[in-house]
């Protein structure tokens, strides 16, 4: 997933951020699609700039999108995030934390679902993976193979296998610290077995 301003939680990164990115990373670029920090809830200015912030992301080659929106009483905005979907026609689209703010995550996920996202990101409504992890084994059941659960919030080389086996994930998301401890993760992911990620 690539992002800008990751003090703020991440925001939709520019175009030419996103093209350097694909050029030199050698693994599929996810863009995020967050017009500014805070909460999800967007305005009609906010969410049309979304959706050309989608099409700026498909030309210059990314390979997924990252986005959502709420409503203001922090429940999933199906209208614009199923727009903001098929706005990404062929791209996978991951729905992003945002989940982990709704009041019922099992109700939120199942919206996510019929809106067509691939994959959500979450932390089990927790402050980390680690906390979530019930939560989020609950939720992979729940969701069986009509979308992939991505594990996120506090993924370290420290803890991933055991989030990896708490969970039954297969797919978590990390943020990059550095190369090495990256690296370190990966490795460890990958020895996870068919789990990791």
């Amino acid at each position: 997933e690539l992002c800008a301003s990751l003090v703020d939680g991440g925001t939709t990164p520019a175009a030419d951020l996103i093209a350097a990115a694909k050029g030199q990373a050698g693994i599929p670029v996810f863009v995020l699609v967050r017009p500014r920090a805070g909460s999800f809830v967007y305005s009609d200015a906010e969410f049309d700039a979304m959706l050309r912030d989608i099409e700026r992301a498909r030309t210059v080659g990314a390979d997924g999108i990252v986005t959502g929106a709420l409503r203001y009483d922090h429940t999933v905005d199906t209208a614009k995030t199923a727009a903001l979907i098929k706005a990404a026609k062929d791209l996978p689209v991951t729905f992003h934390r945002a989940l982990d703010s709704t009041p019922d995550l099992a109700e939120a996920l199942e919206q996510v679902i019929a809106c067509g996202a691939s994959r959500v990101l979450t932390s089990g409504g927790a402050s980390n993976a680690m906390e979530g992890a019930a939560t989020i084994a609950a939720l992979i059941k729940q969701a069986g193979a009509r979308i992939t659960i991505v594990a996120g919030g506090g993924v370290r080389d420290h803890n991933v296998r055991e989030l990896l086996d708490r969970t039954n994930a297969s797919e978590v998301h990390s943020r990059m610290l550095d190369e090495a401890t990256m690296r370190k993760l990966v490795s460890l992911a990958a020895k996870a077995g068919p789990a990791g990620a």
